[in-house]
């Protein structure tokens, strides 16, 4: 089954995401954050550019405005950025809301349907603490 996500950085601004191919319509958050982080490494890795785009920050990257600046162009390892989405789901570095549920638990299972909505809710750190 193939979902569309959408990414959102609070307070306000809501991008459209990638689609996004799971298995099977009965899922976990783990297994679904694991669909994104290997379609979007694929991606990137097919046309690697100085620039990430993506849900969570490579090592050695520093974020900027529109996504996370890396020294030069060079490919992601897919398993490395799924352990680093996990420790920032844990972290609550962002929120996954799922036809407007929020998943609290990596292992929380999640049904799906085609016309799912699947946000990931980007939370920014404040300035100063």
């Amino acid at each position: 089954m193939t979902i569309r996500v959408s990414d959102e950085v609070v307070p306000g601004q809501r991008a459209k995401g990638p689609a996004v191919t799971v298995p099977e319509s009965a899922t976990t958050a783990r297994e679904l954050i694991g669909c994104r982080i290997r379609e979007e490494v694929k991606r990137h890795n097919e046309s690697p550019v100085e620039v990430f785009q993506g849900l969570v920050q490579p090592e050695e990257s520093e974020r900027i405005l529109n996504g996370f600046r890396m020294e030069g162009p060079r490919f992601l390892n897919w398993e490395v950025q799924f352990e680093r989405a996990c420790a920032s789901f844990l972290r609550n570095g962002f929120l996954l809301i799922v036809d407007g549920r929020q998943v609290l638990e990596l292992d929380e299972r999640v049904e799906l349907q085609p016309e799912s909505e699947v946000q990931f809710v980007k939370l920014v750190p404040l300035i100063g603490g």
